[in-house]
């Protein structure tokens, strides 16, 4: 019998019904069964929070330090099995896999260290014989709510620092990947993390989701996911007065100018666009061409895509894995039919593509002769489809860049270190590439966006804190 992988209340592990996690390269296999938690259960594991976080909130900074270095050193230590798991329940290349282990583990070996690094300021008042302490304290419950596109990285890069600065935890993974948090929650609780300070309670949005939107016990929450969840969970936040994050969706562009090397911006633009099967909101998916090198760099992008390998997650010779099931393949290939109505060109792609096993493989699929007034360059796919945009230099390049509700990130491919320049002050993204993808963050630095894309402080790094963190001024009168 499949063993039932159960939610995390108040430290113990509790549930009764499971949902069958299904490997998407393979739709036979059953990656795992994992517990739905009730409103109830919600309800329970926020209440545990709140009861720990008075004495987790006040533990020694060595505590806190090294539950989160033994919880690094055990997911690099087993970087293989979990990145496996991870490519099984998301599809992403075992490589991709692999390496976003990998992430997390430095992700939480980096804030092992900001626990011991935590400071504040000693100022001067301009009362004299008055000293004057700014400093940072923990907020209380902070609810965390994850996609299922980076099923490892991201809850790792919200529970690692919520923990690290004194806050406790309650989170809900995205319903279609909970296996790669689960085993997170899981690695923490054995490093000895203690009772109620991080509940999992997996299961659907419209439950538990809402559940921790409508508690006045939850003192923040840190979103990554849609742009309309996003408005809800703000929405929510406002009436009761809570802080809140969110990040959602982007529609981001990679500009290629006329004096790009052919061969970095096409490899640039096919691991932006397709990697990771287009599922990333850092993801390029307008690609912004001046008229110069544009039928060099179309006939050569369409070579590149049509000859990418599709297939299963496992199979080494994988470069993109499946989409990662019916409801978001359904939305790639509807976008796909958008793109052919609007009179966009097809040049390569669009057709799903037949495996060993039965999985959601589509082919990454490029168009040509795009506007960007069209649907497929508006809105996001958030699937392996790219679409290229014809203009006549780098001032309308900068302009149609710019011209999105969204600013996640954006990207330029040139030799001039005069547009490069201009480029990373005028771009109107939180996050800006030169001669790299647009997607792929070091784990160190902030994450975050502009406009449509983003609201609140950014993630990562040491502006974690921002978020994480309320600030006190404290007054002290000398003798």
């Amino acid at each position: 019998m499949t063993q039932l992988h159960q939610n995390l209340i108040n430290g113990e592990w509790v549930g009764t019904d499971g949902v069958d996690n299904i490997n998407p390269s393979n739709t036979a296999e059953v990656v795992g069964v994992y517990a739905r938690a009730s409103a109830e259960e919600t309800k329970q594991a926020i209440a545990a929070a709140k009861a720990a976080f008075p004495a987790w909130s006040r533990s020694g900074i060595l505590e806190r330090h090294a539950i989160l270095s033994k919880t690094s050193q055990e997911i690099l230590a087993r970087k293989a099995e979990l990145g496996e798991l991870l490519s099984r329940e998301e599809g992403k290349t075992l490589p991709e896999g692999i390496g976003e282990v990998t992430r997390a583990a430095q992700i939480f070996d980096f804030f092992a260290g900001e626990v011991l690094r935590l400071a504040g300021e000693v100022l001067p008042s301009v009362r004299p014989g008055v000293g004057v302490e700014i400093t940072r304290e923990p907020i209380g419950v902070i609810g965390i709510i994850t996609p299922w596109n980076f099923p490892i990285a991201i809850p790792s890069w919200k529970i690692a620092p919520a923990l690290a600065y004194g806050n406790t935890v309650v989170i809900k993974p995205a319903d279609l990947v909970p296996g790669s948090t689960w085993a997170i929650v899981d690695i923490l609780k054995r490093a000895g993390l203690p009772n109620g300070v991080l509940n999992l309670v997996m299961g659907k949005g419209s439950v538990v989701g809402q559940t921790m939107l409508d508690s006045k016990d939850v003192n923040a929450i840190s979103f990554t996911g849609s742009v309309g969840t996003g408005k809800r969970v703000a929405a929510a936040s406002i009436e009761h007065n809570r802080k809140f994050q969110l990040e959602m969706g982007g529609k981001n562009p990679t500009v290629v100018l006329d004096d790009a090397d052919l061969k970095v911006a096409v490899e640039s633009v096919a691991q932006s666009a397709f990697f990771s099967t287009g599922q990333r909101c850092t993801a390029s998916s307008r690609v912004i061409v001046t008229a110069g090198i544009h039928d060099a760099f179309v006939e050569a992008l369409a070579e590149r895509t049509r000859n990418l390998r599709v297939g299963d997650a496992l199979d080494k010779n994988t470069e993109i894995g499946p989409v990662v099931d019916p409801n978001q393949l359904k939305q790639d290939t509807d976008y796909i039919a958008i793109g052919k109505a609007e009179g966009a060109k097809l040049v390569a792609g669009g057709e799903m593509v037949k495996g060993a096993t039965e999985g959601y493989f589509l082919a990454p699929t490029l168009f040509t002769e795009a506007t960007n007034s069209m649907r497929i360059s508006r809105e996001e796919i958030f699937g392996p489809v790219a679409s290229v945009i014809r203009v006549k230099d780098y001032d309308e390049a900068l302009a149609t860049a710019n011209d999105t509700a969204f600013g996640l990130s954006a990207g330029i491919v040139t030799t001039s270190l005069k547009y490069a320049t201009h480029f990373k002050r005028n771009a109107e993204a939180g996050m800006v590439m030169v001669n790299v993808p647009t997607a792929g963050v070091d784990f160190h630095v902030p994450f975050g966006g502009r406009k449509g894309s983003s609201y609140g402080s950014r993630e990562q790094g040491k502006y974690a804190a921002e978020f994480f963190t309320v600030v006190k001024t404290a007054y002290t009168a000398a003798g």
